[in-house]
């Protein structure tokens, strides 16, 4: 350890308590807070240390982190509400044997989509949107950053969007071959003249 880390490791244990508390009333939370100061620490600790390095760049950089977690909350969050939106459809209505068999080759589809996907991602994705865990729970218990997760959820979400897009371009032939089969036909006499 040289003398500038030694010095950067004796100002951030002598701030931390400072630090978590000016962090929290960022972000609301004593855990993240926590998580936040430390990732500060690793932050600056990865850097080349200056001896001109003060308690305000620890605080600065925490600052800037607590930051950099509120807005990737607030994405995350308009994405979830985004994604739930577009799954709230109207009242169901009983279905024909037909549309029954449609939608289970639909829901085939997707599973064989979701089986392309890298195993940890698949993990990821079925960990959040089968079990309800939420994205820190699965980083822990997969020992995976945050971010990580963030990737593959999105990597899923992507399969996911393609197998909507397919499924609705499908949906738009089949109507229009229903509209088709049904229109009437004209007599051939009427039409000619």
């Amino acid at each position: 350890m040289t003398k500038t880390s030694s010095a950067l490791l004796r100002m951030f244990l002598n701030e931390r308590h400072r630090l978590i508390k000016r962090i929290k009333q960022v972000v609301g939370s004593t855990s993240v807070a926590e998580d936040l100061a430390q990732d500060t620490f690793v932050k600056l600790w990865q850097r080349p240390s200056k001896e001109t390095d003060t308690a305000g760049l620890l605080h600065r950089t925490a600052h800037n982190l607590a930051l950099d977690y509120l807005r990737s909350q607030g994405v995350r969050k308009r994405h979830q509400t985004q994604e739930f939106n577009a799954t709230i459809d109207e009242p169901p209505q009983e279905p024909s044997p037909e549309q029954i068999a449609h939608k289970t080759q639909q829901w085939q589809k997707l599973i064989d989509q979701l089986n392309t996907l890298p195993p940890r991602t698949k993990r990821v994705f079925l960990l959040n949107r089968i079990s309800g865990e939420t994205y820190q729970a699965i980083a822990e218990r997969l020992g995976i950053s945050v971010s990580t997760v963030e990737k593959d959820m999105m990597h899923a979400m992507r399969q996911c969007r393609k197998w909507k897009k397919q499924s609705i371009n499908e949906e738009n032939i089949q109507s229009t071959r229903c509209i088709n089969n049904n229109r009437p036909r004209s007599q051939e006499g009427l039409d000619r003249d």
